[in-house]
C-alpha cells in the first residue's frame, strides 16, 4: 500500500552555494515553489523525508499535500535537480495546483500482458515510451495508464492514439495537433532485436574510439 504522499517545508531566508551546501549537511534539501495566484517561494524540505517519498511512484506524477509551517498547498514535483556523482537530490522544484484548473503531469505507462504474449509470440518488446504527457483537472489525474500488450503480433505496435484514457484526461502530444502519432511499445523479432542492439553497441565503440582519438590530439 502506497504511503500518503505529504511533504513538511520551512521557509528559506539563506540563498547561494554556500547556504545550499550546509542545507544538505544537514540533510536538508532546498526546494522552489511557484506557480498558481501565490508568489514564488524558497523553502527547505526534510532530506529523509524525501527519500521515502523517492521510493513511491506517483512522487514523480501525483498530487502531493504540502505543508508550509502549517499552511497546506496541493502541489506537484516538476523537477528534480541530483549531484553530478554522488546519490544525492541537490533542489527540487514544484508548481502549485489550483482547483478547477487544467495542468500537464507526466504519467507512467503501467504494460500488463506480458505473460500471456510471450506465451504465443516468440519477440522482444520495446518500450519507446515509459511515461506521456497528459492534462486534466487535478481530480482527474490517473496514478498510470494501462497499456495491454498481450494482443501483439511480431512487427505491431500500440500507438499513443490507442491508448485507453480515463474519462476527462487528453494527451498533449496529439491535443496539440503535431501529426505524429508516436507508437509507446513494439514487438520485435528477436532477430532484428539483436541487430538492433549490435548497431548501437557498434555506434558506441565507434563514438569511444573517436573520443579517445581526440584526446590523443590534445
Amino acid at each position: 500500500m502506497p504511503i500518503e504522499l505529504k511533504l513538511d517545508a520551512e521557509k528559506r531566508a539563506e540563498m547561494g552555494k554556500g547556504a545550499s551546501r550546509r542545507l544538505r549537511r544537514a540533510q536538508k534539501i532546498p526546494a522552489v515553489l511557484y506557480g498558481g495566484s501565490g508568489e514564488t517561494v524558497s523553502l527547505t524540505l526534510n532530506g529523509p523525508q524525501v527519500t521515502r517519498l523517492m521510493e513511491e511512484e506517483g512522487f514523480y506524477s501525483q498530487i502531493l499535500t504540502l505543508t508550509i509551517e502549517g499552511k497546506k498547498e496541493q502541489v506537484v514535483v516538476r523537477d528534480i535537480q541530483r549531484h553530478p556523482f554522488k546519490p544525492l537530490v541537490s533542489h527540487i522544484d514544484m508548481q502549485r495546483i489550483v482547483a478547477g484548473q487544467l495542468f500537464r503531469s507526466r504519467i507512467p505507462l503501467n504494460f500488463v500482458g506480458q505473460e500471456e504474449l510471450m506465451r504465443t509470440q516468440q519477440g522482444v518488446l520495446q518500450h519507446e515510451e515509459i511515461d506521456v504527457e497528459v492534462e486534466c483537472l487535478p481530480q482527474d489525474l490517473p496514478q498510470n495508464i494501462e497499456v495491454d500488450v498481450s494482443k501483439l503480433t511480431i512487427g505491431g505496435s500500440i500507438h499513443l492514439s490507442e491508448l485507453e484514457l480515463p474519462p476527462n484526461v487528453t494527451l498533449t502530444a496529439l491535443s496539440e495537433d503535431t501529426g505524429y502519432d508516436a507508437p509507446v511499445v513494439s514487438l520485435l523479432a528477436a532477430r532484428v532485436a539483436e541487430e538492433d542492439l549490435e548497431t548501437t553497441e557498434e555506434a558506441a565503440d565507434e563514438a569511444e574510439a573517436e573520443e579517445s582519438g581526440e584526446q590523443d590530439d590534445e
